[in-house]
């Protein structure tokens, strides 16, 4: 990929970068990442660019994680996997911990439309627009509203409530499942939160969005990735893939490399982006850590996963303005549960408009996302008969809520291809293909991670508020910041 960028850069900086499958590894590191998801890339840039040593390791063929997309039919089709949207902080961490141009190509989604039988609405997304909503349209009083958004705001993640969603909703708008489905359906979409998490989850990740609206990239995942490939370069990080870590190397109590291919790669830390679970049981091994720590690790339960269908159109086929990002559904109510259910009714469109997801391209056409949330468990259990009969009635059940926007879209219609969790754990190796990490109990035992076992840090989709891409990126910057004081305590004591 890209190789003359590549090779320009390598001429120019007359160091030998890891980059190509049959690049070798020759020396040690100070720090490994494993996992090239939002938050390993950030951190190893970050690590890279104030001069650390820092080799990033990915299984896949492709950097990004679940941040990635693909195409079809030579190139013609281009699908991105998640850029769904995210909020306005993303311009900043973008800004400051990649770059400039990368912050530039950020751009609002103006138009989010909710269609149920409960209500049919539009809205920017912003918090203005929201409370004016629930005002107008859903006659709420106006200082329930303002108390509501006042005690979104003011949520601490350190304070110890014990408030669900569920319990935060009934508080404030008892009997109101519209309500509720207005606040819920959207952040559900996101990060697979439900009524019985903690309240402080929703309350951190609805007001990041409802702080300015949602955002997405001008350019597509490909040109994001391609850009953040090029600042790791830039920055000195080591780059290989298609390199599976087979597991943590632990010395005397500590981290201290991982082992590819029955090769020893050593480092002063290790720093894994990928699931909490697998890297604390697997990689490592439970005896290597306390066993109130592996108890703790083993009860941490994974997210929901998600299932996709994804349709592009003919050369030159054209469809009506529908909205950018659609929360739809059949289902009378706002029910959980049936959020989840193999036989959905409820799924959220994302349209990709040329001139919004790539204007670099005069021949990119229009590329529709279907995205569910799903059990893993309901897909597993299959045969390869009704799994294959499943998808398809996934197929049809979301080209027929297509035809309620577009009525002629199966004629417009030259790719359409279904996803499910099984396909999220073949690429992404996330157990259970969970698309949204880990609930809110993982990012207690992510946080500690270091301090049941030195020189080992984790940074990656867990508990709800380190999910999507904002929260991933974040915290890894937060560990990276935490492996920089760690690496200098080490050097001021290696002095005394």
């Amino acid at each position: 990929m890209f190789p003359s960028l590549i090779g320009t850069y390598i001429a120019q900086s007359k160091v030998c970068m890891l980059y190509k499958i049959r690049d070798e590894i020759h020396q040690d590191y100070d720090i490994v990442v494993i996992g090239s998801g939002l938050a390993g890339m950030t951190a190893a840039n970050i690590l890279g660019r104030n001069g650390h040593k820092v080799l990033l390791l990915e299984s896949h063929n492709k950097l990004g994680g679940f941040a990635t997309w693909f195409f079809r039919h030579d190139r013609s089709h281009v699908f991105d996997i998640s850029l769904h949207g995210f909020p306005v902080g993303m311009i900043k961490t973008c800004r400051k911990y990649w770059s400039k141009e990368i912050a530039d190509s950020i751009v609002q989604l103006h138009d989010v439309r909710f269609v149920n039988p409960q209500f049919s609405l539009q809205t920017t997304f912003t918090k203005e627009n929201y409370a004016k909503i629930m005002v107008d349209h859903f006659k709420v009083p106006v200082d329930i509203v303002d108390a509501f958004f006042t005690h979104l705001t003011s949520m601490n993640f350190y304070d110890n409530s014990q408030e669900t969603n569920g319990q935060m909703f009934d508080r404030f708008f008892p009997g109101r499942n519209d309500v509720v489905r207005f606040l819920m359906e959207p952040i559900t979409y996101a990060n697979g939160s439900t009524l019985d998490d903690p309240a402080i989850s929703y309350g951190i990740v609805f007001s990041n969005f409802m702080s300015k609206g949602v955002y997405t990239f001008r350019g597509g995942t490909d040109v994001l990735v391609g850009k953040m490939k090029d600042e790791l370069l830039k920055n000195n990080v080591d780059i290989k893939m298609q390199t599976r870590v087979e597991r943590i190397i632990v010395e005397n109590g500590r981290a201290r490399g991982v082992e590819i291919g029955g090769k020893t790669v050593r480092a002063k830390v290790v720093l894994s982006n990928a699931n909490i679970r697998s890297t604390v049981l697997n990689m490592v091994g439970a005896e290597h850590f306390p066993e109130s720590f592996v108890t703790e690790t083993k009860a941490v339960r994974l997210n929901s996963s998600s299932c996709q269908v994804y349709m592009g159109l003919k050369a030159g086929a054209k469809i009506p303005y529908i909205g950018e990002l659609i929360f739809t559904s059949s289902y009378p109510t706002y029910n959980p549960e049936k959020l989840l259910d193999i036989k959905v009714s409820s799924r959220t469109f994302s349209v990709y408009y040329p001139e919004i997801s790539r204007p670099q391209d005069p021949d990119a056409r229009v590329a529709i996302v279907s995205s569910t949330n799903c059990r893993y468990e309901d897909w597993k259990k299959l045969s390869a008969d009704d799994y294959e009969k499943e998808k398809a009635f996934m197929i049809e059940e979301t080209l027929k809520g297509l035809e309620a926007f577009v009525p002629d879209i199966r004629s417009k219609l030259e790719v359409i291809e279904a996803a499910t969790p099984l396909t999220v754990e073949r690429y992404t190796l996330h157990p259970a293909g969970a698309s949204f990490g880990t609930k809110f109990e993982g990012l207690n035992v992510s946080m500690n991670l270091h301090k049941n076992l030195p020189g080992l840090y984790h940074a990656g989709s867990v508990g709800i508020i380190m999910s999507g891409w904002l929260g991933a990126a974040n915290y890894g910057v937060i560990q990276a910041n935490a492996i920089e004081s760690f690496l200098l305590n080490e050097e001021n004591h290696a002095r005394v």
